[in-house]
């Protein structure tokens, strides 16, 4: 890397991760830390990141559409880890990636790993997978980034959402088909290989490695996982019309713009447009079953138990 003179000074450059406090950057920023690891967190809330100082960690604050302050964030540093924050709209998720972008550029940086999404080489129709999609295309127009988007399959966590639902009205709706089956991976999974991958740094040029789960299921079967996993044999899996579900997301507090960019991430998961590119292989395979994560992160969650750090 430029400015960077002899291994020693490699080794002890610092790594940056974006979204330190969310679920795969958390992962990402405890597992380098632990190897002892210099790394800079980012994020909006200072407090919401003071356990990683307590490992050492550096806290820089900032806002991912503030390229002046991201490329602050970057300067000096080894690789970096890029994401973008939960979506509020298209047009906000433009800025972002136009900000990383251009902060990418203007630091040096050498080596980044970014969460994309599975279906992100579809360059329209796909709701917030458009936003990665745009954002995929941005870094790789950046000549001496060697990256690695990480297009991962639907979180496991996305299920969480239908807890309210399940004690409320026993059942588990959601705009999907029943049947189709998709890769679901967990998150944790997700994080650990972006870690892994920022420590070997073992790709170059523009690269794109899918991320697919233990395997692939329906809705339909793991609501029946979740079912045995809560000790609700009766539950069963409800398939909810379009506009039932974007009414519901409005309730939950969405604007109805950002519902209708959901809506239709749905309709191109449904449509098969939203859909995995790479045949399920060993590489792309990662850990940690649904039947795993019910037993470790929803039921915990649905019985109101802490989890565990």
């Amino acid at each position: 890397m430029n400015n960077v003179k002899g291994k020693d000074a490699v080794s002890n450059s610092i790594y940056v991760i974006l979204g330190a406090s969310g679920n795969t950057g958390s992962i990402i920023a405890d597992s380098l830390l632990s190897k002892g690891k210099k790394v800079r967190v980012v994020g909006r809330e200072a407090g919401r990141l003071q356990r990683f100082v307590r490992q050492g960690a550096e806290v820089f604050t900032g806002d991912v559409s503030d390229a002046t302050a991201l490329s602050k964030a970057f300067s000096g540093a080894r690789a970096a880890y890029l994401m973008l924050p939960p979506i509020t709209s298209r047009e906000d998720q433009e800025r972002e990636s136009d900000a990383i972008a251009q902060a990418v550029k203007e630091s040096g940086l050498g080596y980044a790993v970014h969460l994309s999404s599975y279906g992100a080489h579809v360059p329209e129709g796909t709701g917030p997978v458009t936003g990665l999609h745009s954002a995929e295309q941005k870094l790789n127009a950046i000549g001496g980034l060697n990256v690695l988007h990480l297009r991962a399959a639907y979180f496991m966590e996305n299920n969480l959402a239908a807890i309210g639902m399940i004690q409320g009205m026993g059942i588990f709706g959601h705009a999907l088909l029943p049947d189709l089956k998709l890769p679901m991976t967990a998150t944790r999974d997700v994080g650990d290989y972006a870690a892994q991958r920022l420590l070997d740094l073992d790709f170059s040029g523009k690269q794109t490695r899918e991320l697919l789960g233990q395997r692939d299921l329906s809705m339909a079967e793991a609501t029946a996982i979740i079912a045995r996993g809560i000790g609700k044999p009766d539950l069963r899996y409800e398939q909810f019309p379009y506009d039932q579900v974007q009414q519901g997301l409005e309730q939950m507090g969405m604007s109805r713009k950002k519902a209708a960019v959901y809506i239709e991430m749905f309709k191109a998961i449904n449509a098969g447009v939203l859909a995995a590119l790479e045949p399920r292989s060993r590489e792309n395979t990662t850990p940690t079953s649904f039947e795993t994560f019910v037993q470790d992160v929803f039921a915990p969650a649905y019985h109101g138990k802490p989890r565990a750090a």
